[in-house]
């Protein structure tokens, strides 16, 4: 803590050190017009100096009045998340309110959760939160009124048991006692205050002097800075030690596989549906169901699946499905820029429907968007001269064998790549609000767009649209169905078994023009590839 307090005794110096330039003129000034009073600097010379310094003063100060003031109304921006009222979840307030007496700190102004594996402290005084109403600790006055806001990674809750929860809150928890210290909380809203100034005057042109000074300031302030946040993080988690500490060692396991269901999830699961204007209302549950299948599969989790019987930090909820509604929505918002609202473009999916309108569309719209570039592409036969429409074995012929595979397969992946970019030109552009916004009173900002996956190329395009266009066959003609895998997404099922897997055959064929190890899938599940297939 004295480390943490000394770096921001280091911050301050260097607004005092700002301070002092913007006053230096004005003080020149003062001496050189108090100096004649004394008998000395007198002359037409010195009156020409005394009165460009004081022109000099003023503009410094009015540039300096200028510069503060946006300082200190630009307000910081704020991380999107779900606000938790405490009529909405008393049990999970109180746990936090208990858990800050225990650590002898302020209880955080407010609880709230990211759609994300992750949970910290944020300052929001300036948006007039209400506190817990928590008592006092001597000393603190003010302080513990203003105290940062708890925001808790939704996956947390619905993974972790209560105890666990408690254990990995509470250096978080613990870092409300550093924030009440009145020099690193004045560090933190200078620091704060700055880099919300470099913002405005990126946004407006007008204000390209704000920038100006501004930006040196933060550059000076960013070491002092990080190294106060080491320290603050450090104090807090030393303070937390006496609080379920070997708990703690068991939670942060819990923390690191969160993140992997968490993670497969998203990608896997949630990205297919956000693409074709679906998002699935309950990915909070969602990673309950992916983790418990990891433990199942996963010899080094076995003994995770037994914790399932302990109370899970959903029930300190009262609401938990309506909770895990709005984090799905935020986290379509945050890592794929959907609207902030549901439409008629923009619909919510349960699990259980999530099989025949997400995996068996998805299919079906990448297969004809497949057979519609085959019909365009001039050396293509048209799908009304292979067997009366479209059909898998039209694909195969054109990309296994003959001359020129490999031309063709390059033209057919480029020509995807440049459908399947334009589309996403026109989804971003024509949703309803866009990736959303956040902000103060000097406008908004947008939300970061926290991308899932690298960009794709054709041939990976070219390679899931071929796949595509072999499941739709498998569910028209042989009897298939679409699935859900929680930790793999879309799957193809035969009754309740889950069928071979037919991509790695698939990329033979569009990497190596090699249909051979496709054609022994499609006789061993029994597709007919010349019957047309429904498409979208």
């Amino acid at each position: 803590m004295r480390f943490a307090r000394s770096r921001a005794l280091a911050v301050l110096r260097v607004r005092g050190a700002a301070l002092a330039v913007a006053l230096l003129p004005a003080a020149v000034a003062v001496v050189l017009f108090a100096a004649p009073a004394t008998g000395r600097l007198t002359g037409s010379g010195w009156d020409t100096a005394r009165w460009t310094t004081a022109a000099v003063a003023a503009v410094v100060l009015s540039a300096a009045v200028l510069v503060a003031a946006v300082v200190a109304r630009a307000g910081p921006a704020v991380s999107p998340t779900v606000p938790i009222a405490e009529g909405t979840a008393p049990d999970l307030y109180r746990l936090v309110r208990e858990l800050a007496d225990r650590l002898d700190v302020p209880a955080p102004s407010a609880v709230a959760l990211t759609p994300d594996c992750d949970s910290w402290l944020e300052d929001r005084a300036h948006l007039g939160r209400r506190s817990l109403g928590v008592r006092r600790p001597a000393g603190r006055g003010r302080a513990a009124e203003r105290a940062p806001e708890l925001v808790v990674g939704s996956p947390f809750l619905w993974w972790m048991r209560v105890a666990e929860l408690r254990a990995v809150l509470a250096p978080v928890v613990a870092g409300t006692g550093p924030a009440a210290h009145p020099d690193i909380a004045a560090a933190r809203r200078f620091v704060r205050g700055l880099d919300a100034a470099v913002a405005v005057a990126d946004r407006h042109r007008a204000l390209a002097l704000v920038g100006w000074v501004t930006r040196p300031l933060l550059r000076g302030c960013r070491r002092h800075a990080g190294e106060m946040e080491r320290g603050v993080a450090a104090a807090a988690s030393a303070r937390a030690q006496s609080v379920d500490y070997g708990l703690r060692i068991v939670a942060q396991e819990q923390v690191g596989l969160a993140y992997a269901g968490w993670d497969r999830l998203l990608t896997r699961v949630a990205l297919p549906a956000w693409r074709m204007g679906r998002w699935p209302s309950r990915l909070d549950a969602g990673v309950v169901s992916a983790l418990t299948e990891l433990s199942r599969r996963d010899r080094l989790a076995e003994g995770f699946a037994s914790r399932l019987g302990e109370r899970p930090a959903c029930d300190l909820l009262e609401e938990p499905g309506a909770v895990d509604e709005a984090a799905s929505l935020l986290a379509a918002r945050l890592f794929h820029g959907g609207p902030a609202e549901r439409g008629p473009d923009w619909a919510p999916v349960d699990w259980e429907a999530y099989p025949e309108e997400v995996v068996d569309r998805k299919w079906r719209l990448e297969a004809a968007r497949l057979h519609r570039i085959l019909d365009e592409l001039p050396d293509a036969a048209p799908a009304s001269a292979a067997s009366g429409g479209p059909t898998l074995a039209r694909v195969l012929d054109r990309l296994a064998g003959g001359a020129g595979e490999e031309g063709f397969t390059a033209r057919l992946a480029a020509r995807l790549d440049t459908e399947m970019a334009r589309e996403e030109r026109h989804r971003q552009e024509s949703s309803a609000a866009g990736p959303g916004a956040v902000g103060g009173p000097w406008g908004e900002d947008p939300v970061p767009l926290l991308p899932l996956q690298a960009p794709r190329t054709g041939r990976e395009l070219l390679a899931d649209h071929v796949l595509a266009a072999v499941c739709c066959a498998a569910v028209d003609t042989a009897g298939a169905a679409p699935g859900l895998d929680w930790l793999d997404g879309p799957v193809l099922r035969f009754g309740r078994e889950r069928a071979a897997d037919p991509f790695p055959a698939v990329l033979e064929l569009v990497e190596g023009g090699d249909a051979d190890a496709l054609r022994g899938w499609i006789v061993t599940a029994g597709v007919r590839p010349e019957k047309p297939v429904r498409l979208v």
